[in-house]
């Protein structure tokens, strides 16, 4: 931290608007109390915040000066002229009112001053001292996001906000994007909108959009009101003119004062090293253990266990490494039904007071593209939920639409709220609800989603990530069935013909339950290093595979029904081949019958029978027989593969046919896969074969629009790259670097010699080893005895004893651990099975663990490339090229005709950094990219 004497030339003020900082650190953490028994979970975040910010900023444009403003009270001149400002405002938790003393102290124990002002609102405060040092000709930066301070703006001044929230700046720029108009102009967009926070009333019907577009045609709110003539829409012009006074009431109540006298002079407010005795003092009295350590030298950062030991200790929980099983009390009779505007107004303006909120829509349907909403529910607190039904209508022919609000009209009352980077939105596989909001045109932002938290910290434990499975395994409380609402099998009903006194129960609940688990979960993310999996790899990808979802891919109907028609002639054909192999017909698909089959009728030997005293036909045993030459087995395995291809993909996807797009929108699932990869159904399409000649031909089935192709951009070799990357094998890197066929290499290094052969089994080999296959896995691959497939693996470790040695110390570390992890710091979890007494099921965990960090970083990677990819386009003038779908190391994307070169120069330069800033690799990453007018072709 600067001292006075090490100021630059030009003094940097930085005024902390105290309040948010309080209302996040409150929400940041669960309800704690410090040493004396009293509500302290505010002032530990709001401590550990403030701390990060006056001792971690970029000393180069760091603060010289600072002070934290603060809201000393309620009235101010505002209520004197106009009695009903923010007379909506809920009260502040009962819990944080005896805090804010507290914080105070915190802030002083810094050596910051904490400035507060009888009669004026800490934006006043803050007016007052920028115009204060914009006079002195300092720069000044505002630490928050509120959009009234964003009027202050000036950046040729040197005036600009830090939303430290989302670690950006906001300048002009960014004005002009959230508002259509400069800082000098927001506060004439905000008499219009009005802010129902802080109950300004504004005009009616006008909301941000269109407030915009009037001060950016006529300039101000006055020449608006004067120019009403000019306005052609007439409920826009009649209530422009109904509401004058109220508009210009308005624009006083957001002005903010700038003249007021300087509670503390300028030069005050000198930020100096931080001191240790009162710090101490502070600290010690709070019980704050793991700071104090940090101030005794014991760390400059807060992170893993001494973080979780303060918040643990006050929580007097169970470790966050199982699940808590304490029983919640959840009253849904508490929850309310919204059915008219000021209740819906009451809850929107309690939501952006506090700062966050959660919610969840209801639908008709499970598929979000065709979806249409039923209703949306919101949470605030435990057992603080309300449901708002929109499109809900009678339960049978004879009955009534219930009361409801329009949904146009919740819509647009929910849109700002929605919309707002001051208030954060929590769901629960939030990826359905941003699609259905998107649809309606609202860009909900920033998110906060409990599924993709919750696989973040516990991927591979024993409970699955689903609402209801972790209501159980966090709360032991079990969730309102669907079913019982709803019924199954063929007197099931839609959600929209439930009765709203049930869907209001329901709905709520689920908003209640997924503001708990935030509650619990958002704390463990960086007290378990979970921040940079959650925050940069897995959390941006919420609204990039929406709008993947959405934009959905074309397929050619008359050609998968020719292909249906060639693998139906192609099953019946093998199936005449397997009746003649095995001396008759029986039924091909009961594995029973099969057993029976070739190890009765046939006589085969080795056999395994399971507990039911069936013997096993699964891929390993055909594969098995297929090896010694059984050709039964051989063509069992053949038309195994051609049906499910044929039932899941050339006779499904003609089904999944979206009839208003022409175009199968799969569902993508960002916790479908351990390691962290994608995943995607109705339809699967990670599944398609890669290599195969019949995977080849489903994907043509895959077609361009009109005027566009099918661009496919793929990683090479990826997972043998991070493996010398990971494993840091001097010949892997060296090799990769200078271009050298990585096979052949590994051919030359095992054999002596290069030949096809050689390399193909140099090929096998390589990711055998990377898949932690054994010896015998290895030997069977290469059609070898046991014995040379150990003498393969040892003489692979000889050559490369950096593979060795990771595979070693991952296994030694996720024994010790339970997990492992990828270079992104995302966990799996391998308990218990990589201690399990049985060596079938410990040897199964440790191939899946060797090969985890590295396909889990590979997974990290093409999702990092994947949230940067339709900015990079945009910004190189690409917004009509569209990424339609991932699968496993390959993007897919439809360019227009003529623009491929251009597109694919930006597309292999994301996908080429996308380890970048966070980590530089040794090894470059090499991407293929093709186009066609099919996926065949392309790829």
């Amino acid at each position: 931290m600067s001292d006075a004497a090490q100021a630059p030339a030009q003094p940097h003020l930085y005024l902390v608007d105290g309040s948010s900082y309080i209302f996040r650190a409150y929400h940041r953490l669960p309800p704690l109390t410090n040493r004396h028994g009293q509500p302290a979970g505010a002032v530990y975040g709001y401590t550990t915040m403030l701390w990060k910010l006056a001792d971690g900023l970029s000393k180069a444009d760091g603060p010289t000066h600072m002070a934290v403003i603060l809201d000393a009270s309620e009235q101010t001149h505002r209520n004197r002229m106009y009695d009903q400002y923010k007379a909506h405002r809920p009260p502040p938790p009962e819990d944080l009112v005896p805090q804010f003393p507290l914080i105070r102290v915190a802030t002083r124990a810094f050596s910051i001053p904490c400035i507060e002002e009888d009669g004026l609102e800490a934006d006043d405060i803050i007016a007052c001292y920028v115009a204060a040092a914009k006079s002195a000709g300092w720069k000044v930066t505002i630490v928050s996001s509120d959009k009234d301070l964003m009027q202050l703006i000036d950046e040729d001044a040197g005036i600009d906000m830090l939303d430290t929230m989302n670690d950006r700046r906001i300048g002009r720029e960014q004005v002009l994007e959230k508002f259509g108009v400069p800082p000098e102009k927001v506060g004439e967009v905000l008499a219009l909108m009005g802010d129902s926070v802080d109950n300004v009333p504004g005009v009616p019907g006008i909301g941000p959009k269109t407030a915009s577009q009037l001060i950016q045609q006529f300039g101000d709110l006055e020449t608006v009101l004067g120019s009403t003539d000019q306005i052609t829409k007439p409920k826009l012009k009649q209530s422009l003119i109904d509401h004058a006074d109220n508009a210009r009431l308005s624009r006083e109540l957001v002005r903010l004062v700038c003249d007021a006298p300087l509670p503390e002079p300028l030069d005050g407010l000198v930020l100096k090293n931080i001191p240790k005795e009162p710090l101490e003092e502070f600290l010690a009295d709070q019980g704050f253990k793991s700071l104090l350590n940090r101030l005794h030298g014991g760390g400059v950062q807060q992170t893993g266990a001494t973080v979780r030991n303060d918040v643990m200790a006050a929580m007097d929980a169970k470790s966050p490494a199982a699940p808590i099983t304490e029983k919640i009390d959840v009253d849904r009779s508490k929850y309310e039904t919204i059915i008219d505007e000021p209740s819906l107004d009451r809850w929107i303006a309690e939501a952006r007071a506090q700062g966050y909120v959660a919610l969840d829509t209801e639908t008709d349907c499970i598929n979000c593209i065709i979806a249409r909403l039923a209703g949306i529910s919101l949470a605030t607190a435990p057992n603080r939920a309300c449901y708002i039904p929109v499109g809900h209508i009678g339960g049978d022919l004879l009955s009534d639409a219930p009361q409801q609000l329009p949904e146009s009209l919740v819509l647009e009352k929910l849109k700002p709220l929605l919309e707002d980077p001051a208030v954060i939105k929590i769901g629960h596989n939030f990826k359905y609800d941003w699609v259905m909001f998107d649809k309606a045109g609202t860009d909900v932002a920033p998110v906060d989603d409990t599924m993709v938290m919750s696989f973040d910290l516990d991927a591979g434990k024993s409970f699955g990530h689903g609402l209801e499975e972790l209501a159980k395994a966090h709360f032991d409380h079990e969730c309102i069935p669907f079913k019982q609402l709803c019924g199954t099998g063929s007197k099931q009903i839609t959600f929209d013909k439930v009765q709203l006194g049930p869907a209001t129960e329901y709905a709520g609940e689920d908003a209640d339950i997924t503001l708990r688990l935030w509650l619990w979960l958002k704390p463990r993310i960086a007290a378990e290093g979970a921040t940079q999996v959650y925050e940069r790899v897995d959390k941006p990808l919420v609204p990039v595979i929406g709008r993947m979802e959405r934009r959905g891919v074309k397929v050619d109907r008359d050609y998968l029904a020719r292909l249906s028609s060639e693998f139906g002639r192609d099953i019946q054909s093998l199936e005449e081949k397997i009746y003649e192999a095995a001396c008759g017909p029986f039924t091909i698909g009961s594995p029973q019958q099969l057993g029976e089959v070739l190890y009765g009728r046939l006589g085969l030997k080795g056999g395994r029978k399971g507990k039911s005293g069936q013997y096993s036909t699964d891929v390993n045993e055909l594969e098995r027989l297929a090896g010694e030459g059984v050709q039964c087995a051989s063509l069992v395995l053949e038309w195994r593969q051609l049906t499910k291809l044929k039932s899941t993909y050339t006779d499904a996807l003609q089904a999944q046919i979206n009839p208003q797009t022409g175009r199968v929108h799969t569902s993508f699932s960002l916790t479908g896969a351990q390691t962290g990869r994608l995943s995607s159904n109705d339809p699967n399409l990670q599944n398609i074969p890669i290599r195969t000649e019949i995977g080849r031909k489903i994907r043509d089935a895959f077609i361009a629009d009109e005027g566009y192709k099918l661009l496919s951009a793929d990683y090479s070799q990826i997972e043998l790259r991070l493996a010398a990357q990971m494993a840091d094998v001097p010949q892997l890197k060296e090799a990769f670097r200078n271009g050298v066929d990585i096979h052949s290499l590994t051919a030359e290094e095992l054999f002596g010699r290069v030949d096809r052969d050689r390399r193909n089994q140099a090929k096998t080999i390589n990711f055998a080893i990377l898949y932690g296959s054994s010896a015998w896995g290895i030997a069977g691959r290469l059609g070898l005895p046991k014995d040379e497939g150990k003498a393969i693996i040892d003489r692979y470790y000889e050559r490369f004893p950096g593979i060795r040695a990771f595979t070693h110390s991952t296994l030694s570390f996720v024994r010790e651990h339970g997990f492992t992890r990828t270079l992104f710091g995302r966990r799996t979890h391998f308990l218990p099975n990589i201690r399990s007494p049985n060596p079938s099921i410990r040897a199964g965990a440790e191939r899946a663990a060797i090969n985890a960090p590295i396909q889990g970083t590979s997974a990290d990677l093409i999702k990092r490339a994947m949230a940067r990819m339709d900015d990079a386009l945009r910004e190189a003038g690409l917004g009509d090229v569209r990424m339609l779908l991932q699968v496993h190391d390959e993007l897919v994307f439809e360019v227009p005709n003529g623009r491929e070169e251009e597109a694919k120069a930006v597309i292999k330069k994301v996908m080429a950094s996308a380890a970048e800033p966070a980590i530089r690799l040794d090894v470059p990453l090499d991407v293929e990219v093709g186009w066609g007018a099919h996926w065949g072709e392309a790829h």
